[in-house]
């Protein structure tokens, strides 16, 4: 159990951002469009009884094996991914928020705190300079804006809308150096090599996740901001449309699921658009991006079944 416990990455937790991601994006369906309550709430709980899991997994790593904890956490680029668990947890308070108000917002509260301080650490760090050019990924807006897009989700969703709109100017401006980092490395370094190419799949979720950040903490009519954030994102898809022979070189595997959160946005955005009144090309693509989203989740979710099934979740070493 303890070298299954040091052996799950904790990367995993995309598992939990696409889950959550997909039910909040049923949740605004059902505003929208009055399509069935039921379901959006059956993916959220299946979302928490993953998150569970998984944190439980994750706090047994560090009590069992702070060796092998550190080093994930040390690691140029798993590092990145570490910000993954306390955005899920904010996700996760999201999803409670109807039913345990008090609880949720404790768990929004612990995971923004986290958030924020794996993300100043992280800037920090990078800061400093001597770092090797081909650490960087896309992994590397997880810190930073991942951390400042959720938190304006969430704080509009716990009814902290001005928290959240500081949060998502500071989100967007930090995007764009960032993302200029990224595309230099992609464009005149070597090859990424093919274990971090589906990191590819979180450069979906700047301008996905920001139209979502924005959308919440905007109040009246939608702009156009949104309209080129989720043209920006579409983009992004298409590109990576053309790139996924070149990203699944090693196949499947669970961290495929760093397109999830991506795809879920993109899917969210143009409904919150029609929300907020907006009409025209971006509310005639909703109902198929949302299909889109569906159908994206369900193949991921069925690839890692069949994983977890032939005992190939987890990988071999950590």
């Amino acid at each position: 159990m303890k070298d299954v416990v040091s052996r799950a990455p904790v990367g995993l937790f995309g598992i939990v951002m696409g889950l959550a991601g997909l039910g909040t994006a049923w949740r605004t369906a059902h505003a929208v469009w009055g399509l069935p309550a039921a379901i959006g709430e059956a993916i959220l709980g299946l979302a928490a009884s993953v998150w569970l899991i998984l944190l439980a997994l994750y706090a047994m790593k560090w009590l069992s094996n702070r060796r092998v904890a550190l080093a994930e956490f040390r690691h140029p680029v798993q590092s990145c991914i570490v910000a993954f668990v306390p955005m899920a947890t904010m996700l996760i308070a999201i999803a409670a928020r109807p039913y345990a108000g008090s609880m949720a917002l404790g768990l929004f509260v612990v995971g923004s705190a986290a958030s924020l301080a794996l993300a100043v650490g992280h800037a920090a760090s990078l800061s400093k300079g001597a770092r090797d050019p081909d650490a960087v990924t896309p992994a590397l807006v997880l810190p930073t804006v991942g951390f400042c897009y959720v938190s304006a989700i969430a704080a509009s969703a716990f009814g902290y809308v001005g928290s959240g709109q500081i949060l998502f100017g500071a989100g967007f401006l930090a995007w764009i150096p960032i993302e200029a980092a990224i595309r230099f490395r992609l464009f005149a370094r070597p090859e990424m090599p093919p274990l971090l190419r589906p990191t590819m799949g979180i450069l979906l979720a700047p301008p996905s996740v920001g139209a979502v950040a924005y959308l919440s903490t905007a109040p009246g009519p939608p702009d156009g901001t949104v309209v080129y954030l989720i043209g920006y994102g579409i983009l992004q898809v298409l590109l990576l449309a053309r790139l996924l022979p070149w990203i699944a070189q090693l196949g499947f595997s669970a961290s495929w699921w760093a397109f999830s959160f991506g795809i879920d946005a993109l899917a969210t955005a143009p409904m919150l658009y029609i929300q907020h009144g907006g009409g025209g090309p971006l509310a005639a693509l909703a109902p198929i991006l949302f299909v889109f989203a569906n159908l994206a989740i369900g193949a991921l979710s069925i690839g890692t079944t069949a994983l977890l099934v032939r005992g190939r979740l987890i990988p071999k070493s950590a």
